[in-house]
């Protein structure tokens, strides 16, 4: 008999690598990796006033308002691809995107990377991805192709709101609104929380994700 699949959630700070571990989780289990960020992205190459509110928000290091966000993520939430299982990484942000979730899906796992602020900042002045939210690093784990993701092949960039004062920004909304979603999953029997340290490589994070998360049946 298959083993279910998680609808499993990946917190930690900038810098920490959770979208670079998401996208490795996703592979190996078969399930979508839904970024908000991503979604978010792709909205601003439209031309439109959305688009433009968007993009205010992102380039101060704020967080897009709830109402907006709980919309895009029902939304793909509903899509064929998620019933099997998903894995969300930056949604939900907050107490009332969390408690909005818990109304459209049960989450059974919640992983959270550890890292420190100083090294979350140095990290992300390497950082480069691509419109799809593939990420990479030029030190840690540069593409095949220099400038070029190896997923899609779309251009690689850096992001607008990795400026150092939208980082200093992103990292007190993070502590002081995502942090505290950890005690909040913490008191749900049905979440599994996992701790893991996001200080080694990223191939080492990953195998001591993928030692706690028992990852299996990666052939269904």
């Amino acid at each position: 008999m298959k083993a279910s699949k998680p609808r499993l959630l990946i917190f930690g700070p900038q810098g920490s690598g959770k979208g670079t571990q998401a996208q490795l989780i996703s592979k190996s289990l078969h399930i979508p990796h839904i970024s908000m960020g991503a979604i978010l992205r792709k909205i601003q190459n439209d031309d439109s006033r959305l688009a433009k509110d968007i993009t205010h928000y992102l380039d101060r290091g704020e967080l897009v308002p709830d109402e907006l966000t709980n919309k895009l993520i029902a939304v793909r939430l509903e899509k064929p691809d998620c019933k099997a299982g998903f894995i969300l990484d930056g949604y939900p942000r907050n107490k009332n995107q969390a408690e909005f979730l818990s109304k459209t899906s049960q989450i059974t796992i919640l992983l959270v990377i550890n890292l420190s602020d100083e090294e979350g900042v140095k990290r992300l002045s390497d950082r480069l991805m691509c419109d799809n939210g593939h990420s990479y690093h030029l030190h840690f784990a540069p593409p095949q192709k220099n400038g070029f993701c190896d997923v899609d092949g779309l251009p690689l960039f850096r992001r607008s709101d990795e400026t150092a004062q939208a980082i200093k920004q992103r990292l007190s909304i993070y502590h002081q609104e995502t942090e505290p979603l950890i005690d909040y999953y913490r008191r749900q029997p049905a979440v599994q929380i996992i701790d893991i340290d996001g200080n080694p490589p990223i191939p080492q994070v990953y195998q001591e994700i993928e030692k706690k998360l028992v990852i299996h049946d990666k052939a269904s």
